[in-house]
């Protein structure tokens, strides 16, 4: 029989292949200025090298789950790395938006590749007794990545420039693609089975049009697209769409299905599925608001803000394993309740805390706290879901799984873009009026009339038109005036949309309540794999 390798030292090799899969759904924001500057990209190009990406990926997570189940898990792995590694190396080669958009959409097929495999062979290589501290690992790097990414991306693009966001990719996926050849074990089934052509076709469609309408919403202010096209209709259609693959998934159960509803009758992963929207979209709100309030409203470089903000990933990486170990002996349900609770407790004292004048010092309690929350809450998801799913659907339930986890930060990030974007319309004109009194009377309403308008955390980069009604000011006081303005008008709007978040992590935190206790020890899928854990290493 062929030896097997410590299915600790099979986890490292799947969180490195994942980290970077992950990481790349929020590095390359801070490299936006630089990559539009160099390839000449207008805005719309822009966004589709960074939304392009969270498309394919979200959109293709489940079938690439089913997909590892059929054929092979380890397979699927190594071929999505290849592909992302691939892509990556294009995606630095680029000298043109187009170039940099068509990698980018490889690169997302790359990460729905190799993601759902790390999960699925998780479940299977670990003893129950081990699993939740296994999954609390898993779930810190999925947590982490993504949450380290813009203070990564900072550090590379200051340091060597924004190609490098993309070339960094590559040693890594090669070294992941060596290791796991020789590392991650071969558990594919001698049944051989077909995948469902027609399902796959018609869930990559609805959920193209869903993902695509969150991610077009917010620049187009929820109204239209092109023509007749507006974003409710593409949200609508999506959500038609995905009721046909529902009723013909139906007909075809029994006939190796692209999603088997066993697993959706399981009723923890039916509602970790749900519940665990909520933590992408928290995370998401809030590195989006604590970065426009560092930047924008207290004057910090992108670097000293991505810095800052680091503390609460780097804080949840120390308490996930521990927050494992509690599941394997308490349960999930109250670890994650508690999680949740103090995650959501974090931005509430963010929210409390930002002030035009906040510094990082006033700002890490809150972000400790965040990551505290983030460590405890990432990792009893996956556990509590993948607890009961067969060995043979555990990739179609790792895709899904994935799938509800990205869906939620496209989500978080629409929603909250759009609150905010709300409340900065109002923020930024009663600043402006409050801070136009140092003005002479005749400037104070054209004054209060340029901030009007602004719907944009971006006015602080931006200048006055100071040819017109504003011809004249006094430049000091206007200068100190406009500043003034958008300090306090973007920190009200950052601090009024952090009640997003929080509203939503509390909601997942009642969400827990309704999981049914299993029992902590159970029969381990793959015993010959298990046997070999270091548990006592």
């Amino acid at each position: 029989m062929k030896k097997s390798h410590s299915p600790w030292l099979v986890l490292s090799v799947l969180c490195l292949g994942q980290a970077v899969a992950l990481m790349d759904t929020t590095v390359v924001n801070v490299a936006i200025p630089a990559m539009s500057h160099r390839l000449g990209a207008d805005l719309d190009q822009i966004l589709w090298v960074v939304n392009g990406y969270v498309l394919t990926y979200a959109v293709l997570l489940v079938t690439f789950g089913r997909i590892g189940d059929l054929y092979g898990q380890k397979a699927t792995f190594l071929a999505g790395l290849g592909v992302f590694t691939i892509s990556s190396a294009l995606c630095g080669l680029a000298q043109s938006p187009t170039q940099l958009i068509i990698a980018r959409l490889l690169q997302g097929v790359g990460g729905a590749m190799l993601t759902p495999q790390s999960l699925a062979v998780v479940s299977k290589v670990f003893p129950a007794e081990k699993r939740g501290a296994a999954l609390g690992v898993w779930g810190a790097f999925a947590g982490a990545s993504a949450a380290i990414g813009p203070s990564l991306g900072g550090l590379i693009v200051s340091s060597f420039g924004w190609r490098w966001v993309f070339y960094i990719n590559v040693p890594i996926g090669l070294a992941a693609i060596v290791l796991g050849a020789i590392v991650v074990p071969d558990l594919r089934g001698e049944q051989r089975r077909k995948l469902d052509l027609l399902g796959t076709a018609v869930l990559t469609a609805g959920l193209a049009l869903l993902v695509f309408g969150f991610i077009e919403g917010p620049p187009h202010r929820w109204g239209t697209l092109w023509g007749p096209v507006s974003v409710p209709v593409v949200l609508v259609l999506g959500a038609l769409v995905l009721v046909l693959f529902a009723v013909l998934e139906g007909r075809r159960q029994g006939r190796d299905p692209l999603v088997p509803f066993e697993i959706i009758r399981q009723r923890n992963f039916a509602l970790m599925a749900v519940v665990v929207v909520a933590l992408p979209c928290g995370l998401g709100a809030m590195l989006l608001l604590t970065s426009i309030h560092l930047q924008s409203a207290v004057g910090m470089s992108p670097v000293a803000a991505g810095l800052t903000i680091a503390a609460a990933p780097l804080v949840s990486v120390a308490f996930a394993p521990y927050a494992g170990r509690c599941i394997d002996r308490f349960g999930g349900k109250y670890v994650m309740f508690a999680g949740f609770a103090l995650f959501a407790v974090g931005i509430g004292y963010l929210a409390l805390a930002a002030r035009g004048d906040s510094t990082w010092l006033g700002m890490l309690p809150g972000l400790v706290i965040v990551g505290i929350g983030m460590g405890v809450v990432f990792s009893p998801p996956a556990a509590i879901a993948m607890h009961d799913i067969e060995p043979s659907m555990s990739g179609a339930a790792s895709g899904l799984f994935n799938m509800m986890r990205l869906c939620g930060s496209v989500l978080g990030g629409a929603l909250v873009g759009a609150l905010l974007q709300a409340r900065l319309a109002v923020s930024l004109t009663d600043a402006a009026q409050s801070a136009a009194a140092v003005l002479p009377a005749p400037y104070r309403q054209p004054f209060v009339d340029a901030f009007a308008t602004a719907a944009s955390p971006d006015l602080a980069a931006a200048r006055l038109d100071t040819t017109g009604a504003l011809a004249g000011a006094p430049r000091s006081l206007l200068d100190s005036a406009r500043g003034a303005a958008v300090r306090e008008g973007v920190t009200d709007a950052v601090r009024f949309s952090y009640l997003l978040p929080v509203a939503v992590l509390f909601a997942g935190a009642l969400g827990t309540l309704a999981v049914r206790g299993h029992t902590k020890r159970a029969r381990s899928t793959v015993p010959e794999l298990a046997a070999d854990s270091p548990g006592r290493s």
